[in-house]
């Protein structure tokens, strides 16, 4: 049933996966960072950081993630000619842009999350540690956000998954990962359904224990109020 397996080497299938694994792990480091940095924007007291928050914010979450990816390799790689630092290998140089496009996207989702998880914070919190002399980014940071993120650990796992998910986009690109190699096999072989559902339970293998992990330490970690 699965004789079209052989005509693919193991480290080419788990490769495939490995590189779905990379692109979500540094993806996802990234939005984490990035994310973070628009939701302090988006609740700053500066007029202009919370106008480019909620500017970014709208704007890229209402713009097709394949259009993002396409513009780091098209826009930034071809016009621009931004390499990333390795314009003779394109894999890596593919892979990098990759990161890029899904970092920028998938901040816009992480930003929100974190945002909902600091207007469950008691303003009155934030107003004391005011009143004691602590900066902005202070409050944000010592009081404020360590409480945001017990809160949206459920959403960020969504968010989480689902970038786990869109890492498919890649292959538009050329990134050699999962949906890259199963779009191979199918031009290939002719047991369609059957590709299509080793793939499909490689990425429920991916994503069914990251979901429930981090739904058990939303519960463990929630702030009682």
């Amino acid at each position: 049933m699965f004789d079209f397996l052989s005509n693919y080497d193991d480290p080419s299938l788990l490769g495939a996966f490995w590189m779905t694994v990379k692109l979500t792990v540094f993806s996802a480091v990234g939005s984490m960072v990035w994310g973070t940095m628009l939701a302090a924007m988006r609740v700053s007291p500066v007029p202009l950081m919370r106008g480019f928050g909620t500017a970014y914010v709208n704007i890229v979450r209402n713009i097709p993630l394949t259009v993002i990816i396409v513009f780091t390799s098209l826009g930034l790689a071809d016009i621009f000619g931004m390499t990333m630092g390795a314009p003779d290998d394109f894999k890596v140089q593919g892979f990098r842009l990759a990161v890029l496009g899904f970092v920028a996207y998938t901040a816009a989702f992480v930003c929100e999350a974190i945002r909902s998880g600091i207007n469950t914070v008691p303003v009155g919190q934030a107003e004391a540690a005011r009143a004691i002399g602590l900066s902005f980014s202070q409050v944000l940071g010592l009081i404020v956000l360590p409480q945001a993120f017990r809160a949206v650990i459920g959403p960020l796992a969504n968010v989480l998954i689902a970038l786990t998910k869109n890492t498919t986009v890649a292959a538009a690109i050329g990134v050699a990962e999962a949906a890259y190699l199963m779009k191979e096999m199918i031009e290939n072989e002719a047991q369609t359904l059957l590709i299509g559902a080793v793939f499909a339970f490689g990425f429920v293998v991916l994503t069914l224990p990251t979901g429930l992990f981090l739904g058990w330490l939303s519960k463990r970690l929630a702030v009682k109020r």
